[in-house]
């Protein structure tokens, strides 16, 4: 089911650097009449007020607190398109002193936040006519690597939820769209270490306008998610896209 951001409203969590910045930027670039930049400093988000004006309007959400989804949902009703991009990292081995506590907070943020975003604009985007929800997931929640296994962990439950919305919020005319990222130049990556092979945030953003306009679930962006996106497509096509086996 394909959907035409064209005239569309959009909320964007994170909006206001790296991956967030550059989706909202792909959504204005193609024709959204406003995008909602949801943050938890509405200053940061200036920069953009400035080059767009009126077409983006800094709204506050905390993912880790519910209430702030749940003012904003009632404050931006005229929302058609979500992006649910915020998430948190900390490097963790799972044997790491700090390694369950990293994950509790990694959940609380990566996948609790995700459910509390659906729970709450869910709706909205029925009210307003089906829309699209869009979940930043990552090439690790298919794929884990050691020192970021809590992180792994917490990306590949969102990946599930994820899953699940797809079939839930199809029901209502909803489309749901799964990105997985590789390294992408942003500050998490750099702190990260994987700043010298991250490519462009920009090619999140064009590319989730691309997977909405062709009614795609998965979207892998970038070179290196790309080739782990090759090796999966059978798996993605023939069982996680197929129709739920009848019980």
């Amino acid at each position: 089911m394909s959907f035409d951001i064209n005239g569309k409203v959009a909320l964007v969590t994170g909006a206001n650097r790296g991956i967030g910045k550059a989706i909202a930027e792909s959504l204005l670039k193609h024709g959204a009449a406003k995008v909602y930049a949801a943050v938890r400093n509405l200053d940061s988000v200036q920069p953009l007020v400035e080059t767009y004006g009126d077409r983006v309007v800094p709204i506050y959400i905390n993912l880790a607190q519910p209430e702030t989804i749940v003012q904003a949902a009632q404050t931006a009703t005229d929302v058609a398109i979500v992006v649910n991009n915020a998430g948190v990292l900390r490097q963790a081995d799972p044997l790491a002193e700090d390694a369950i506590a990293a994950l509790q907070f990694e959940v609380d943020v990566n996948v609790f936040g995700l459910m509390r975003m659906a729970q709450a604009f869910a709706p909205v985007l029925k009210a307003n006519g089906g829309g699209a929800f869009v979940q930043l997931n990552s090439v690790v929640s298919l794929k884990s690597f050691a020192n970021f296994a809590t992180y792994g962990a917490s990306k590949a439950a969102a990946y599930s939820m994820t899953q699940s919305l797809r079939e839930v919020l199809g029901a209502q005319g909803t489309v749901v769209v799964s990105v997985h990222p590789g390294p992408i130049a942003t500050d998490m990556a750099h702190d990260a270490g994987m700043g010298q092979i991250a490519e462009p945030p920009s090619l999140v953003g064009e590319g989730i306008v691309t997977a909405l306009r062709d009614g795609k679930f998965h979207l892998f962006p970038d070179s290196v998610a790309q080739q782990l996106g090759g090796a999966y497509a059978s798996f993605a096509a023939n069982v996680v896209e197929a129709d739920p086996v009848a019980a």
